[in-house]
C-alpha cells in the first residue's frame, strides 16, 4: 500500500489527464488571446555546417501496405550490424517532422505529416549517429524547413554521457542512429496557457508511431525510449537542466533509437 505523500503527488500528476475544467473560463487569457507574439515556428540553425538531405524516396524499397504495417509494427531492441543509408534516414526524418507548408503571416505555423493541437509542433529532432553511409559519427539537429540537417556538437566521443542519459540501456546507445526529441513548450502554451501540457505530450505520441510505421515500411526496427536520466540527457544536448518558464526553454521528452531489422 502506497503512503499518503505518494498518493497525493499521484493525484496531483493525474491533473495533466485533465485538460479542460468548468473554471477555466475565470482563467488568465493565454498569451495569444492578449495578441502578444509568438516566438518562431521553428528553431533557427546554429550557423554551423550545414547537409542537405536526399529526398528521391521513389528510390526506396518499401516492404507491405498498411494493414501489415500495422499488424507487424512491434518495439525491436536488436538491430543487425549494417548501416543505414542517407537517404533512409532522411525518410525517416521526413515522415516524423517533415514540413508540407506554412500557413499564417504575422504567427505563421507549420502544416507537418504528424498532426499537432493547433499546428503547433513544439518538437525539435536532434540525432545521435554511429553508423549512417555519408555521415560522419557525431550530434545533429535537423531542420525541417529546408529538409536539412545541422552539425549540433561535433564529436564523436558521446558514447559514455548517452549511454548514462539512457541509463545504461545498451541497446539504444549503440544503435546505428537515435532519434532524441525536444519540446519547446512555449510554442504551445501561448495559444493553450495551462492546458499545454497534456497536448505537447499527446502530440510525441503522434511523432514516434510514425516512426514505427517509416522504420517497418523499411524493414528497420525501433524501440520508443521513455526511461532516461533527464538532467543528463538535457546537459548532453547544452539545454538547460533545471526547469523555467522562459519562452525558449527546451527540453528533451521522447529518444528511439533505429537500426536494421535482424
Amino acid at each position: 500500500m502506497m503512503n499518503e505523500t505518494t498518493r497525493y503527488e499521484i493525484s496531483k500528476k493525474r491533473q495533466l489527464l485533465k485538460a479542460h475544467h468548468s473554471g477555466d473560463v475565470n482563467a488568465e487569457p493565454t498569451d495569444q488571446q492578449q495578441k502578444l507574439p509568438s516566438i518562431p515556428c521553428l528553431q533557427a540553425p546554429k550557423g554551423t555546417q550545414i547537409i542537405p538531405l536526399p529526398a528521391n524516396f521513389e528510390d526506396l524499397t518499401f516492404t507491405g501496405n498498411i494493414m501489415e504495417l500495422i499488424q507487424t509494427r512491434e518495439s525491436r531492441r536488436q538491430y543487425a550490424d549494417e548501416a543505414l543509408s542517407l537517404l533512409e534516414l532522411s525518410f525517416l526524418l521526413w515522415s516524423t517532422q517533415g514540413v508540407r507548408r506554412f500557413a499564417g503571416h504575422k504567427n505563421p505555423v507549420t502544416f507537418r505529416n504528424v498532426p499537432s493541437a493547433g499546428s503547433r509542433h513544439t518538437f525539435e529532432t536532434y540525432l545521435f549517429v554511429n553508423r549512417i553511409d555519408g555521415l560522419k559519427k557525431g550530434i545533429y539537429h535537423y531542420l525541417p524547413e529546408k529538409h536539412e540537417l545541422e552539425i549540433w556538437d561535433d564529436r564523436d566521443n558521446f558514447d559514455a554521457e548517452l549511454l548514462d542519459a539512457l541509463c545504461g540501456q545498451t541497446f539504444a546507445a549503440n544503435a546505428p542512429v537515435l532519434f532524441a526529441w525536444s519540446s519547446i513548450p512555449y510554442r504551445m502554451e501561448w495559444r493553450f496557457g495551462l492546458k499545454a501540457v497534456k497536448y505537447l505530450l499527446i502530440d510525441a505520441g503522434h511523432v514516434c508511431e510514425n516512426l514505427y510505421l517509416a522504420c517497418e515500411a523499411l524493414r528497420c526496427g525501433t524501440c520508443a525510449i521513455g526511461a532516461y536520466d533527464q538532467d543528463r540527457f538535457d546537459q548532453l544536448l547544452g539545454f538547460q537542466p533545471e526547469s523555467s518558464a522562459e519562452t525558449d526553454y527546451q527540453t528533451i521528452i521522447y529518444a528511439a533509437p533505429v537500426g536494421k531489422q535482424i
